[in-house]
């Protein structure tokens, strides 16, 4: 072989050279900015309980104080936890506040004035609830009614059927007053604890349990970002949507029991009181632990940022519109955070895209040899 029939010998490739995405310094950003993101309401929590111990240091951080704060934000936990599956499937059950007055005066009705055995009557309307909630995703689904016209109307009908039965009045006990083991789902203790805070921890762990770990969830969390997609791939989704509403009634009848028993009176206009707090709680929780994402731990870190600030603002003496005030404006703030968290991550993905280096093109054959 001569010299002139050699090869050039392969210059050595330069490195690529390393993308600013992947230096050190903006991965510790991107860390940073998502723990931030996932854990910044649980450290607001934390910090809002410290301020309001430090500035009220002999009423508020008291185990009297806290188990008041367990046992009032109870039954709106339960609630906002029943929001939330709805919400991730992409839609709003706004029929909550209307079923939680009609399942807390229907336990009563059926226990004062039926004579029924608490818990038959217990048991009928938390699975009534659940039905209620059925029929709305099938309205929803299968009349192609947007949800939040569609629960709004069904919530209406609801409101009707509660001053329906209780002809606009109160349900009041008799002279005996109602079976003490019925108030005492409510009124007990356990560990030194309200009974209630227990109850809150089972629901958060099994909606946790099937939404991040059973395929019921992942579907619904499919359907949420985009049912066209799930349709594809051959996720059924009228049917996991209907789930979801029904779901949203079961939370809904388990938290008119507690109320029921709470209350121990029927007030037909009580459950609309507690829809802009459980919808706040829903989507203020789609911003933390799992951010973008509705989530039950999320919920709960929500629901207590809500209780502690309530109750703080409340001991330091506000006016009574100071509650709707700080619903509303967190509502507000919850539905913003949820908007840049989404459009940060599109971002995010848009940037990783362009930054991802393209394959090299592979080099041509020589004299019919790869």
């Amino acid at each position: 072989m001569t010299p002139s029939s050699r090869s050039p010998a392969p210059s050595p490739s330069p490195s690529p050279a390393p993308s600013p995405s992947s230096s050190p310094r903006s991965l510790l950003g991107r860390l940073r900015g998502h723990h931030i993101g996932a854990y910044g309401l649980l450290a607001l929590a934390a910090l809002l309980f410290l301020v309001f111990s430090l500035t009220l240091p002999r009423t508020f951080p008291t185990q009297d104080n806290i188990s008041s704060i367990l046992s009032n934000q109870s039954i709106p936990a339960i609630l906002a936890l029943g929001a939330t599956i709805p919400i991730a499937s992409g839609k709003f059950d706004l029929s909550i506040g209307y079923g939680l007055g009609l399942a807390h005066v229907l336990v009563l009705k059926l226990i004062v004035d039926g004579g029924w055995p608490w818990p038959l009557a217990c048991l009928v309307v938390v699975f009534g609830g659940a039905a209620a909630g059925a029929l709305n995703g099938v309205i929803v689904e299968f009349g192609r009614i947007d949800s939040f016209i569609a629960t709004l109307g069904t919530g209406s009908i609801m409101y009707a059927f509660t001053g329906w039965i209780t002809d606009g009045a109160r349900i009041v006990p008799g002279p005996d007053g109602l079976p003490a083991s019925f108030t005492a789902l409510y009124d007990s203790r356990f560990l030194g604890l309200p009974v209630t805070a227990f109850y809150v921890v089972a629901v958060t762990a099994a909606l946790w349990l099937v939404l991040e770990r059973l395929p019921l969830g992942r579907y619904l969390y499919v359907i949420g970002s985009n049912p066209r997609a799930a349709g594809i791939i051959g996720i059924p989704t009228h049917r996991y949507s209907v789930y979801a509403f029904a779901g949203s009634g079961l939370a809904t009848g388990f938290a008119g029991v507690l109320l029921a028993a709470q209350q121990q009176t029927g007030n037909p206009s009580v459950g609309l009181d507690y829809l802009l707090p459980a919808f706040v709680g829903a989507l203020l929780g789609a911003t933390t632990i799992r951010p973008g994402r509705a989530n039950a731990l999320g919920t709960i870190v929500a629901v207590a940022v809500l209780a502690i600030g309530l109750a703080g603002i409340g001991q330091l003496g506000a006016q009574f519109w100071a509650t709707p005030l700080f619903n509303g404006a967190t509502l507000l703030i919850a539905v913003g955070l949820a908007g840049y968290s989404a459009r940060r991550r599109l971002r995010a993905g848009a940037t990783a895209t362009r930054g991802s280096p393209a394959e090299p093109p592979a080099a041509p054959a020589k004299n019919g040899h790869p």
